[in-house]
């Protein structure tokens, strides 16, 4: 992609006009960064916006255009950008230190808020990243399951690990995508949404399933809704079968309702993954659910157990 391509459309013409010095931008980022960017949904034609500042509902290109920014982060922003009590927040911490390689008390509130919020969190595990929680939740039920398989829908997006990666983005057929190998994509059952008694009879027949693992917003955040009584006919089937039942909330949480989609539809996981919102529009993540399976990562508890702790290391948990 180029910024000087050809074009007969009026519109275009218009945009590069208006930003030029976007243009400049991207004409030197492409330069350093593979297609200009840092995450493939900027990836537009003939180049995104360079944003200078936020506030609000509202930000502002380097050019000096406003836009409504109906984007939002990605999500994360629910307060709107640079919201004065976030602000505030971070400047105050800033001044005490950002990283102090030991626990501290914020993160203890920090998960007490999560679990008085979250029906199914009775613990919470923090990440850096909802791709990192999404990972995490899957090596937990495989470890509290000791199954190996993850039923999965065409579109429901999870991150962008090697667990994940069949039957989101280019791979809706569920096949395996460059630099995964074919061994991982098999661990992967990837189903369409729309057929809630396939699914159940699925989980019903099967013996090798660890989690089943779904946004309950069906897949493109809503734009593919569930079926009415998915999450509920899921919930009852894993149920009864010992299969963990995995949510993904990292769009739904606490903006569906204050406790997420889980408390909107009266449907509790075994395990849920946050992320955007529950780190206030800074980069965070969590794993939350049922203590049993998070223990699984509890020192003491797999000790007493005489099982092998699941290891969980990492500079920005």
């Amino acid at each position: 992609m180029s910024s000087v391509a050809p074009t007969n459309s009026a519109i275009v013409t218009d945009y590069k006009a208006r930003t030029q010095g976007s243009g400049a931008l991207f004409e030197r980022a492409r330069k350093v960064l593979p297609s200009g960017i840092t995450h493939d949904a900027r990836y537009l034609d003939p180049y995104s916006i360079h944003v200078a500042r936020a506030k609000g509902p509202r930000k502002w290109d380097v050019d000096g255009n406003e836009y409504v920014d109906y984007f939002g982060g990605h999500g994360a922003m629910l307060l709107g950008h640079s919201h004065p009590a976030v602000v505030e927040a971070v400047q105050k911490q800033m001044e005490l230190g950002t990283h102090f390689g030991s626990s501290h008390e914020l993160e203890v509130r920090w998960a007490e808020l999560i679990c008085e919020l979250t029906p199914c969190a009775e613990k919470v595990r923090f990440t850096s990243s909802g791709t990192e929680a999404s990972h995490m939740a899957i090596r937990l039920a495989r470890a509290h399951t000791g199954k190996d398989k993850i039923v999965r829908f065409v579109g429901h997006f999870h991150g962008w690990h090697d667990n994940v990666s069949a039957g989101a983005g280019a791979s809706f057929d569920g096949s395996t995508t460059p630099g995964v190998p074919q061994g991982v994509t098999d661990l992967s059952i990837v189903m369409p949404s729309d057929d809630v008694a396939a699914v159940v009879k699925l989980i019903e027949t099967r013996d090798d399933i660890a989690a089943v693992m779904f946004e309950p917003s069906g897949a493109s955040c809503g734009q593919v809704p569930l079926p009415p009584g998915f999450a509920q006919a899921v919930r009852d089937a894993t149920a009864k079968k010992g299969v963990v039942m995995l949510m993904d909330e990292v769009i739904t949480g606490y903006r569906w309702s204050s406790g997420g989609a889980q408390k909107a539809l009266g449907v509790t996981p075994d395990l849920c993954i946050q992320a955007k919102i529950v780190a206030g529009g800074l980069p965070g993540g969590a794993v939350a659910g049922k203590r049993e399976i998070l223990d699984r990562i509890d020192h003491a508890s797999t000790a007493a157990k005489k099982i092998e702790k699941i290891a969980h290391p990492g500079t920005y948990n």
